[in-house]
């Protein structure tokens, strides 16, 4: 079963993710799907050991950055549970 989630991307970003999914024949969606399932596939611990960053450098100028939060655990129990109300 399929479920719907909302991201938020550079409007360059999705123009050209767009344009890459068509000349792979798959929707952006799957593109999407696809990449998670590398990601969550467990083969990597980092996001540098990532394959992905080749397509990224496809589709993106100029260099790749990685944007994270460091946050402690009752941090995000209380992110977890703020966005369950």
């Amino acid at each position: 079963m399929d479920a719907k989630i909302t991201l938020s991307f550079s409007e360059e970003v999705i123009a050209k993710a767009k344009k890459f999914a068509e000349a792979n024949d798959m929707s952006l969606s799957r593109l999407t799907e696809f990449l998670y399932r590398k990601i969550t596939s467990g083969h990597y611990k980092s996001l540098e050991e990532l394959p992905v960053a080749d397509w990224v450098s496809m589709v993106a100028e100029g260099e790749t950055e990685y944007h994270t939060k460091a946050r402690s655990r009752k941090a995000m129990k209380k992110e977890y549970f703020k966005s369950k109300k």
